[in-house]
């Protein structure tokens, strides 16, 4: 199964608004990151630099293409803008892939 680590950075004064936005987040779109054969998802804070991973059941190739084709993601992304920065990758839509240095299996 492969994984899949990414990150961005929340703008000034809006931690509790992006923790409130994830803890309602839409049953929508946990049905895409599903459909993505996305598991094992955990996002996590340090200051204002957010950090995510997440497992890719059918791998990363496949979780990126459902993502950027779902409409459901490009509302969300756009609901999430005013709270957060984040680059994306122009080929897949999705964040880049940080770099794998170290595992432990």
């Amino acid at each position: 199964m492969e994984r899949y680590a990414w990150k961005a950075v929340l703008k000034e004064g809006q931690r509790e608004e992006y923790i409130r936005r994830h803890k309602q987040i839409w049953p929508e779109m946990k049905d895409v990151l599903k459909t993505a054969g996305i598991v094992n998802y955990s996002i996590w804070l340090s200051g204002n630099e957010l950090f995510g991973y997440y497992e890719c059941e059918k791998g990363s190739a496949y979780a990126a293409k459902i993502q950027a084709e779902s409409p459901v993601v490009r509302k969300w992304n756009e609901f999430m803008k005013d709270v957060m920065l984040m680059e994306t990758d122009e080929r897949t839509g999705a964040q880049p892939l940080l770099e794998e240095v170290f595992y432990l299996a």
